[in-house]
Parts: structure tokens; C-alpha cells; sequence
């Protein structure tokens, strides 16, 4: 896979949209895989419970999902040097979650794209990701 360079990117460039479907698989092994063992995560009754509609994606995963929209289009040279994220509705397992981005500013070698990640109820995350990119 190739790595963009920072002659290939601007103020303006458009990431390409990322849809996750986010079956109850994904929503417990990633919670799972991220040591998260929380009942929200992997138990629908205990989701239920605690007035949850569902279990739904926990917020490493949601971190992690949108560093790889973000790198998946930069490609793995990129270096992620911050990642500012504000958690909006859950991300319920059966949903999909669909993301956009923007790069809007560069300031040195650094680079930002706005991210935002929807679901079917609205915004799930929005925010920043700040990276470098090979000269």
C-alpha cells in the first residue's frame, strides 16, 4: 500500500467515505479485543438494563476506528500525532457507521482532517486527527 506525500495532499482534500456495518460480532470483539469487559459491550440484557436500547461500541473502538478512516486513506507511513474526538449518540450493534473528513489546515508538516462518524440516530463522533506524512 502506498503512503500519500505532502505534496498530495491540501486544504480542502476529501477523504473517501468509510461504512462499517456494525454487527453484534464487531461490537463484542472489539470491545473484547480491547480488554473492555463492561456488560453494555457484549451483554443485551445487561444493556437493556441499564436503559440501553442495545449493547453498542465502546469508546476504544470508536477511537481506533476513526484513526484507521483516517490512515486507510494516508496510507501506513502517516504518523498520528493527535486525535481529538467528542462522543455523540451510541453506536448501537445492527447500525451502520458511516465516516467523512476534511483536511482543513496544514501547519508545517502537520496536516488535520475533520472527521465525523454517523450512525442511523446522528452524530456517533466528531472531531480531529492531526498526522504527518512522508516528504
Amino acid at each position: 500500500m502506498r503512503t500519500l506525500t505532502e505534496d498530495q495532499v491540501e486544504i480542502g482534500s476529501v477523504l473517501p467515505e468509510l461504512s462499517i456495518d456494525l454487527t453484534p460480532t464487531v461490537v463484542v470483539s472489539t470491545a473484547l479485543a480491547t480488554m473492555d469487559f463492561t456488560p453494555v459491550h457484549h451483554d443485551v440484557e445487561g444493556a437493556r438494563a441499564q436503559g440501553s436500547k442495545d449493547i453498542f461500541l465502546n469508546i476504544l473502538t470508536t477511537m481506533g476506528l476513526v484513526e484507521r478512516y483516517v490512515t486507510d486513506w494516508t496510507g501506513p507511513e502517516a504518523v498520528i500525532r493527535r486525535i481529538n474526538v467528542k462522543l455523540g449518540v451510541p453506536a448501537y450493534a445492527g447500525d451502520r457507521l458511516s465516516f467523512n473528513g476534511t483536511i482543513v489546515a496544514h501547519d508545517g508538516a502537520e496536516f488535520t482532517a475533520e472527521v465525523r462518524g454517523k450512525v442511523s440516530l446522528g452524530d456517533h463522533a466528531t472531531g480531529t486527527v492531526t498526522f504527518t506524512l512522508p516528504q
